[in-house]
């Protein structure tokens, strides 16, 4: 990290301790891009006229730097109000994070930049203090839950993330109320004409007509319910969330679609229908485990009639990995239990349970996009989603999606359609040659 001019430090010994805007910038930086450190300790560190930054305000913020280093100590740290990103706006840090992480992975100091680190806070400083209460336990420790993925489990999980509050959902998604990738017909396109084009496009992939069958599982706030009912497909839609649910029913009624659409509160493995002309999986596959895909797929096949359409519209990492669990940031303040995989294991998964798989599409880079105007819209309702969450939570949100947004960026994460179909023994589908799809 260069410096463009020499650092003040207020403590140091003649041994060359090193300052805590040092340590900062120890547990912190790894991209080797211009910032600006600064500690309780008078101290600063990297470039001093940097425009952007951080501010360790506090000895606890330094203990949870040096009990938990990496990503989980930092956002215990900013969570917490101990550390305080500089030259940004809480509901959107996306240009210090850009700056701050290679490929979004805070590394873990050497075992000497370790020592240096522990030598400075000095070891009073080193006894873990608790972290901030809205963090979850680790998985390990979630067992009261009841089992990985057990009904009980997931129920708590989809809690912790979805029934946070309608109302801060309405200010950071917008009207559509959609809370995944939208896919945006041009790069000038709205938020809600990009997630009205996703819509638009999962329905054409699935070849839905008027007098149709759909079953849409993890339906969120009914946003592909209502699409579909509004085209005279009969829809049923299953969340775990009641917030969802309740969010859901009120703009079906609202809309007069009560005689097409119902959302249910229950678990996807509790539905009992079956011949259904098509499912619509968007955003769910994240919270079924990686090991629990033959299930998971075996299920939706069986609620397809023969010659059925999948659409399974999933976050995705960018190798195909066995080790599938999220960042410690990510499983303990944003989704519990949450894991991830390469669109190669997806597809393998879906082939491997009777599925005829007909196309794959990467929308990444839309994802980004999603992103970006997700942080846009909490950045201009911030007072009133610190109001109604609480400062912590919207901080949460605000790195979340910042942080993800790099992740897209940089080809970390990516965002993948899979349609396929519920073929016969006999490989007959009746589909058209050629894609029947608008892009």
């Amino acid at each position: 990290m260069t410096t463009t001019k020499e650092p003040h430090r207020s403590t140091h010994s003649s041994g060359g301790k090193l300052s805590m805007a040092e340590v900062l910038a120890i547990f912190t930086a790894t991209s080797g891009q211009p910032l600006k450190f600064t500690a309780y300790d008078g101290s600063i560190a990297g470039s001093a006229d940097a425009a952007l930054g951080l501010d360790l305000r506090t000895p606890r913020g330094a203990t949870y730097l040096a009990t938990a280093p990496g990503e989980l100590g930092i956002a215990r740290a900013y969570v917490s109000g101990d550390l305080q990103a500089c030259g940004v706006h809480p509901g959107d840090p996306y240009e210090l994070l850009k700056r701050l992480t290679d490929r979004v992975q805070f590394k873990r100091p050497s075992a000497r930049e370790l020592a240096s680190a522990v030598r400075a806070i000095g070891v009073e400083h080193l006894v873990p203090v608790a972290p901030p209460p809205l963090e979850t336990p680790p998985r390990w420790r979630r067992v009261a839950d009841g089992f990985l993925h057990s009904k009980t489990r997931d129920a708590e999980a989809i809690h912790h993330h979805y029934d946070v509050s309608n109302t801060f959902y309405e200010w950071v998604l917008g009207p559509s109320m959609a809370y995944t990738c939208a896919v945006y017909p041009h790069a000038n396109a709205t938020l809600e004409e990009a997630q009205e084009n996703k819509y638009r496009l999962i329905f054409d992939k699935l070849r839905l007509q008027q007098g149709g069958l759909l079953l849409d599982v993890g339906c969120g706030w009914g946003g592909m319910v209502r699409y579909a009912a509004r085209r005279g497909v009969r829809v049923i839609g299953v969340t775990l969330s009641a917030e969802q649910a309740s969010w859901a029913r009120a703009a079906i009624d609202g809309e007069g679609l009560s005689g097409l659409a119902e959302v249910r509160h229950c678990d996807y493995r509790d539905i009992t229908e079956t011949d259904f002309d098509a499912v619509s999986s968007i955003g769910l596959t994240e919270h079924i485990g990686v090991r629990n895909y033959p299930a998971y797929f075996g299920f939706l096949k069986s609620k397809l009639r023969t010659g059925g359409l999948l659409l399974n519209h999933c976050i995705t990492r960018h190798e195909n990995r066995l080790n599938s669990a999220g960042g410690d940031f990510t499983d303990r303040y944003v989704f519990p239990d949450g894991e991830l995989t390469g669109s190669g294991r997806i597809i393998t998964e879906i082939q491997d349970t009777g599925f005829e798989v007909l196309h794959n599409e990467n929308f990444r880079h839309h994802y980004a996009m999603t992103l970006r105007d997700w942080c846009r819209n909490l950045v201009e309702h911030w007072d009133e989603a610190v109001d109604e969450v609480g400062l912590q939570i919207a901080k949460v949100w605000g790195l979340y999606m910042a942080a993800s947004r790099v992740a897209f960026e940089q080809n970390t994460l990516q965002l993948h359609h899979v349609l396929a179909a519920n073929v016969d023994e006999w490989g007959d589908d009746g589909l058209p040659l050629r894609p029947w799809w608008t892009p």
